[in-house]
């Protein structure tokens, strides 16, 4: 057993609150055998359409371009095969391969496997989109695995769990840090460093991370058992980044930014089961529209590459907010710019068409793919909800993340990455969605590595829909990972739901995934716990259930 630091002793402690109930993982189903060398990191299906399906594998190989074959089939014994395609593994794709199927029966299960060199693949499983009467849909939303952290083990019990049918991934599928950067503590005494070494930069790089990431098996599992949909967040390319450049990107000693971003979008197309653009989008325009039916729609956004102003620093404000006057002025000329975007335009229309369409159609329910927290989360007065300030972490400038106290004397956003930095590109989304018939979304997000079961109001207090947010794979919160101690940590969970008016129920101490079970009149929801990811050994259990109603033309937590 590897010696553990603070911050996996506290993950333990947090375990420990499973509680009795817990069960060990049911037999996965039988289609994510070991890869053989040749597929080393699995298959995947994903981006799926009523009758088509993207079909993906990489051959582990320094040849030159190979000629292959998948197959597709309405049986795992392939007996019944519905399709057999010539398929290439292109160098200059990294070796990447991909197939998409049409002509597929709307609403139906397949399996597909790929065949290079006398080589077979492990057998994937997927489905394609329903047409007409669905009455049922279960998802499974995840986001936030980085590697050094831990196993993804949420991966494996998604692999396992019966009652999803597709797989919603907002965001952070892989972290662009060194190996002696975020997580290295923990990487280190389990053996899980990144590679390359060094933070990724180039295409090279941002493809072996790629591949790196596709060795764990709990991903080998999850990709294999269910389609993929996938939403982007920061990570991808690196942390915090606008239209203009990223936090972690330094021109001076890391080169051009507009050439990593491009390397770290081409690696990302090549890695994960998506479409190439339709014609007059660019990779950058990474966000779709899925109909499930008459059930339900989902739309992804883009919310990194396309639109985004620079955040607000801080740093840069300390020490000017000094009344309540200096305070709601910032809030207003600084945080509630209008020129700062979230959206674009192009996204703006996709959005508004997906969601007319499907109010329209008579769907009960509307999705949003949300890459970070919409609710709004102002930091309350820490000390008067019984914080005990003589324990906050003190970062190296007042309004660095670790130090809330200063947010909590100003009640200041807690973030200002999410849109709680971009209250009015916020206030302009509820406004589009209002138009379009849809003032009751419910957002599926990621990101801040908490569970949150969130309800949204516009500035004049009208509802605009609920949230529900999903702890990182692997990715500590922020309470557990920036020096406060356990109890503590805990506390603030409490203050936050409790001060709120938007937080109904958070939970900063577990990593996992959200189960969301749509039925025409409701929605099933259970935050899904792992007791660790310090070993691949784990054991699961739901942490909180919900169920959301329609009130009328808005939806509900049926005991709000």
């Amino acid at each position: 057993m590897p010696k553990l630091d603070r911050r996996q002793t506290l993950a333990l402690m947090a375990a420990s609150t499973l509680g009795a109930c817990a069960t060990p993982q049911e037999q996965a189903p039988d289609i994510a055998s070991p890869p053989s060398p040749l597929f080393a990191h699995g298959v995947a299906s994903g981006d799926p359409r009523a009758t088509s399906v993207v079909l993906w594998t990489r051959v582990t190989t320094d040849a030159a371009d190979m000629a292959g074959t998948c197959q597709i089939a309405r049986d795992n014994g392939f007996n019944d095969i519905v399709a057999e395609r010539s398929v290439t593994a292109f160098a200059d794709a990294d070796h990447t391969v991909k197939f998409i199927p049409d002509g597929l029966t709307p609403g139906a299960t397949y399996y597909y496997r790929f065949i290079f060199d006398g080589a077979v693949s492990p057998v994937g499983r997927t489905k394609t989109l329903p047409v007409g009467k669905l009455d049922k849909l279960g998802i499974a939303l995840i986001s936030c695995s980085n590697y050094p952290f831990g196993y993804f083990n949420a991966y494996d019990a998604i692999a396992k769990d019966p009652d999803v049918d597709v797989v919603l991934h907002t965001g952070d599928y892989i972290y662009e840090y060194g190996a002696d950067g975020w997580g290295s503590e923990t990487g280190t005494s389990i053996g899980r460093l990144h590679a390359p070494a060094n933070e990724i930069l180039s295409l090279s790089d941002y493809r072996q991370r790629h591949a790196q990431y596709k060795t764990d098996a709990g991903s080998r599992a999850m990709h294999a058992a269910h389609p993929f949909i996938a939403s982007w967040d920061d990570h991808e390319s690196a942390n915090n980044p606008w239209i203009g450049g990223a936090a972690n990107h330094q021109p001076e000693t890391e080169g051009d930014w507009p050439t990593r971003r491009t390397g770290a979008i081409r690696a990302y197309y090549e890695w994960m089961p998506i479409r190439e653009p339709e014609p007059g989008f660019t990779r950058s325009e990474f966000w779709r529209t899925y109909v499930f039916g008459d059930l339900a729609t989902l739309v992804t956004l883009e919310t990194r590459h396309t639109a985004r102003g620079e955040q607000v620093d801080y740093g840069k404000y300390y020490g000017t907010i000094t009344s309540a006057q200096t305070r709601d002025a910032f809030m207003r000329d600084v945080m509630n710019d209008p020129s700062r975007k979230m959206i674009s335009p192009h996204m703006e229309a996709a959005l508004a068409k997906g969601l007319s369409q499907s109010v329209a159609a008579g769907q009960p329910w509307r999705l949003i793919g949300n890459p970070s927290p919409i609710a709004r989360m102002l930091v309350p007065d820490l000390v008067a909800m019984g914080v005990d300030a003589a324990k906050a972490p003190k970062g190296e400038a007042p309004g660095d993340g670790p130090n809330m106290l200063w947010k909590a004397e100003w009640n200041l956003p807690f973030y200002t990455d999410t849109w709680d930095g971009y209250p009015a590109a916020r206030e302009a989304f509820y406004a589009l969605s209002r138009e379009a018939g849809a003032g009751d979304l419910l957002f599926l997000t990621g990101d801040s590595h908490s569970f949150w079961a969130n309800e949204l109001f516009d500035d004049e207090g009208r509802p605009a829909g609920l949230e529900l947010g999903t702890a990182g794979v692997t990715s500590p919160g922020d309470f557990d990972d920036t020096g406060w101690d356990a109890d503590s940590a805990v506390k603030l969970d409490h203050v936050f739901a409790q001060a709120l008016d938007e937080v109904r129920w958070t939970d900063n101490m577990h990593q996992g995934y959200v189960r969301v079970v749509l039925t025409p009149d409701k929605a099933d929801v259970a935050f899904v716990a792992m007791d660790t990811v310090l070993l691949p050994d784990y054991r699961t259990d739901v942490i909180r259930t919900e169920t959301i109603i329609r009130d009328g033309k808005t939806l509900k937590f049926t005991d709000a």
